[in-house]
């Protein structure tokens, strides 16, 4: 009789997606989560697999010691949303960052990603987080 497999979840994997691919390991991010008809909505790559991976790999290649801190994760049906603060260095400023993923079978097959600098001086109190 085998063990019980573990039930997929889908936040967890939008968790490890992003914890690899900030940490620079872009290439096992990609190979475990990503599916193969892979598409994103980020406006500056084009919108396949292959184009946003190496962007991501270029960015981490000038931003070595980026960090994320996830704040947030929200589940519903096929999407999880993350929110988190991303810093590059620092001497950046902090990105309030929402990645928005979609689900085809346990694989990652649409991603959509929205990011906001915190301004020097913002006159509100409560920060970005």
């Amino acid at each position: 009789m085998q063990p019980p497999t573990r039930a997929f979840d889908k936040k967890e994997t939008a968790l490890a997606f992003l914890k690899l691919a900030a940490s620079g390991k872009v290439s096992e991010a990609f190979e475990k989560y990503i599916s193969r008809n892979f598409r994103h909505h980020n406006p500056h790559f084009r919108g396949d697999a292959k184009s946003l991976k190496a962007g991501m790999m270029e960015a981490h290649q000038k931003f070595p010691d980026t960090t994320l801190e996830v704040k947030h994760v929200f589940e519903e049906g096929d999407l999880v949303a993350v929110h988190s603060r991303v810093i590059h260095s620092a001497e950046a400023p902090e990105i309030a960052v929402v990645h928005i993923f979609h689900f085809d079978d346990r694989r990652i097959g649409e991603m959509w990603d929205i990011g906001m600098q915190g301004p020097q001086d913002s006159p509100n109190e409560n920060g970005m987080f």
